[in-house]
């Protein structure tokens, strides 16, 4: 599991980071993406993809969680 990070975005909704690469990709798909219940599989720009757990929407952006890798981003 790794510390991401997830913030708003100027050309999309969220751009996720993950201080520990350095990485910072915008946010293609979030599988859960209502007030009651938000997260889930995570996909990226670069065609990784990351799992948080499901939860309700945060109230304010940045965010830090913890997210487990799904397969490798290029």
């Amino acid at each position: 599991m790794a510390n991401i990070m997830i913030q708003r975005g100027s050309k999309t909704e969220y751009v996720f980071y993950l201080p520990k690469r350095d990485l910072e990709d915008d946010i293609v798909s979030m599988e859960f993406n209502t007030p009651e219940k938000w997260g889930g599989e995570i996909k990226l720009n670069n065609g990784g993809c990351y799992y948080i757990e499901p939860q309700p929407a945060p109230a304010r952006l940045p965010i830090s969680l913890r997210a487990k890798r799904l397969d490798a981003a290029e």
